[in-house]
């Protein structure tokens, strides 16, 4: 059974609720600055709704508004008895004094109920939020506590199998690459001499890129480079004119032009019949080509997950049972308790790729090896449908094997 994260959830859970506290406090509104302004009243009525005309101060003008007066105030401030010829009452007021609204009329308290539901929100957010923290902290850290301080036997048996499962698929790439280039390199040595066979010996250079004085070397039946590599330097040397040095100097010119030729000669796999040279060729790459580049991808990702267990499954070893993490000391078993919690991540994320089915089905491929003339004759049927896939594969395998060479 996996891991259930409970309290995880219960932490994000309290985080989310701490964090839209937050939110909802940041966005609750202020009260903008304002300033004090003389109000004229021009219509009251009994509730205090008025009409007031008020002097800008940044607008430098005169402006007209609703506005709820102070119903409160002196009587002799309101009209008409403050100003009987016009029937005019006074007033003071706010303006705001920042802002898109600036020069506004502005109610004190008329944002207050915004504001208080806002905080009260606010209030309730982190009131469930903290509790739900503190109980993801204290009982994540407890149930951590008992999953980190013991014995894990069962995480390091999972990873001793993924690991023993990425080595087969290794190995047995491995395998069935030897295979191919056993029976490529015959072949491809063949190809080479008949090149080298085809090159005149004229056209051989010593190190300081001259040629040799080849007149006398053909007389004598050396005539192509192919010619000098089978006579070597000892029986070379003992023509006529040619010194041990020259001979050793043109046995290494010639091994540079096979060696150069070994790189860019094509073994050609017959397509319209069979041919005993080049049949076990054809079957050794007819598993590769089976496989897929599904088969190479898992191969490769096998040895990354070898490789990141290997240094784990050591420093764990401990874990394996009671007796061994007793016997081990404090340094010893904290780094296997790390090192079972970085296996873990590990058997996570294999799972999470399906790297178990996917080993265990390459392996199976690619031990598939040719057993009998029929499985020859199904991997010759096999390459005259597409021939491409298995000089695709056969490019890929030389070229890996040129490389590891040089």
């Amino acid at each position: 059974m996996g891991h259930k994260p409970f309290f995880r959830w219960i932490l994000a859970l309290g985080l989310l609720l701490i964090t839209g506290s937050a939110i909802v406090y940041a966005a609750t509104p202020e009260m903008p600055e304002l300033r004090q302004v003389d109000l004229t009243v021009l219509t009251e009525k009994r509730d205090g709704a008025c009409t007031v005309r008020w002097r800008d101060p940044f607008g430098h003008r005169s402006r007209e508004g609703a506005y709820q007066c102070d119903t409160d105030r002196d009587p002799m401030l309101k009209a008409p008895d403050y100003d009987p010829e016009t029937g005019h009452g006074y007033d003071s007021g706010w303006v705001v004094a920042e802002g898109s609204d600036k020069g506004g009329l502005y109610v004190l308290g008329q944002d207050d109920q915004a504001i208080d539901e806002r905080l009260a929100l606010s209030d309730k957010l982190i009131l469930f939020g903290l509790p739900l923290v503190t109980v993801a902290l204290v009982g994540g850290n407890i149930r951590a506590t008992a999953r980190l301080g013991g014995v894990r036997p069962g995480v390091v048996d999972r990873a001793r199998r993924l690991a023993a499962s990425a080595a087969r698929v290794e190995e047995n790439r491995a395998r069935a690459v030897e295979a191919v280039r056993e029976a490529w390199a015959p072949l491809q040595r063949e190809r080479v001499r008949e090149e080298l066979g085809r090159i005149p010996v004229s056209r051989l250079r010593d190190d300081g890129k001259h040629r040799f004085r080849t007149k006398e070397w053909e007389k004598t039946g050396v005539r192509t480079v192919r010619d000098v590599l089978d006579a070597g330097v000892w029986k070379l040397g003992e023509l006529p004119g040619v010194g041990r040095r020259t001979a050793e100097q043109a046995v290494a010119a010639a091994r540079r032009t096979a060696d150069e030729l070994s790189a860019d000669v094509l073994v050609r796999l017959s397509a319209d019949r069979s041919d005993p040279r080049t049949d076990p060729l054809i079957a050794a790459l007819h598993v590769l080509v089976e496989a897929g580049p599904e088969g190479r991808a898992a191969a490769a990702a096998a040895a990354v997950m070898a490789a990141r267990l290997e240094p784990l499954l050591a420093e764990a070893s401990p874990a394996s049972g009671y007796a061994a993490m007793l016997r081990t000391g404090r340094g010893g078993r904290r780094r296997a308790r790390s090192a079972v919690a970085g296996l873990r991540h590990l058997l996570d994320e294999a799972d999470r790729d399906g790297l178990v089915p996917r080993f265990g089905q390459t392996s199976v491929d690619l031990l598939r090896t040719p057993a009998g003339e029929l499985d020859a004759l199904s991997a010759r049927a096999d390459f005259e449908r597409r021939p491409r896939n298995y000089y695709a594969v056969l490019a890929e395998v030389t070229r890996d094997a040129h490389t590891t060479a040089a």
